[in-house]
């Protein structure tokens, strides 16, 4: 915002448009046409976005300068948002009227979903940009005779309500989320005290619920989409306990 602010911001100003370095030439079909011409990688945020306090140009990160994989000399960061909008190797910013309607933006990074509208299943097309909800568990230790569960929450910064946890087709139980890992953006911790195992394969998952009320789906909840991006079903996971 810093920068915008002193660079000058018309009223008629709309659209902010992100251009890394990393660009080459493509084919480029157009009705019947195929065309040769240079692509660049561009994203863009709307006014309200990208005026707002929290994208950041970083040339840095934990006190240390960027390196070229991590985007140096400088990149965008929108808190919240999935790592597409974080372009790498900044070289331009377009502020226009218009909207942005670059590969990378309009076509290339699409959710394609079926929702039903006025009682008939429509498939609508929406941009990729803040986070859904998603958990997952990431490590099951056996210490003395339970096991801990150890567990990650990802989403746009919305405060987390709760985490639940399920082994096989039993009931969901409250899991504890970590009071160090409260930072809005950052990833949640969680645990879940699993007794009573028996020997054999058993499947536990994981779903949260953020305090907009939102809940993780199941894949089955998700069976209308069509597109991987923004994924953010249950995740079962096998365990073996001998």
């Amino acid at each position: 915002k810093k920068v915008l602010d002193v660079a000058g911001i018309k009223a008629s100003a709309r659209e902010f448009v992100f251009f890394g370095a990393d660009h080459g030439e493509e084919e480029v079909v157009w009705r019947t046409q195929k065309l040769q011409i240079d692509v660049p990688f561009g994203r863009s945020l709307n006014r309200e976005k990208a005026l707002s306090s929290e994208p950041r140009l970083v040339w840095a990160l934990n006190g240390e300068p960027l390196t070229r994989h991590q985007g140096a000399p400088l990149r965008l960061v929108v808190p919240g948002w999935y790592g597409v909008a974080n372009v790498k190797w900044v070289s331009q910013i377009r502020v226009q009227e218009d909207a942005y309607t670059g590969k990378y933006q309009t076509w290339w990074y699409r959710t394609i979903k079926g929702e039903m509208i006025d009682g008939e299943m429509k498939y609508v097309e929406t941009a990729v940009t803040h986070m859904n909800l998603k958990s997952f568990i990431a490590r099951v230790s056996k210490v003395g005779n339970e096991h801990k569960v150890l567990g990650v929450v990802l989403n746009d910064g919305t405060p987390i309500k709760s985490v639940e946890v399920k082994v096989d087709d039993g009931a969901w139980q409250p899991a504890r989320l970590d009071p160090a890992t409260k930072d809005k953006y950052g990833w949640k911790l969680f645990t879940f005290t699993w007794t009573g195992a028996t020997s054999g394969d058993h499947t536990i998952v994981s779903r949260a619920t953020d305090a907009s009320g939102h809940t993780q789906p199941t894949e089955q909840e998700l069976s209308t989409k069509k597109s991987f991006l923004e994924h953010n079903a249950q995740a079962p996971r096998k365990v073996k306990v001998a």
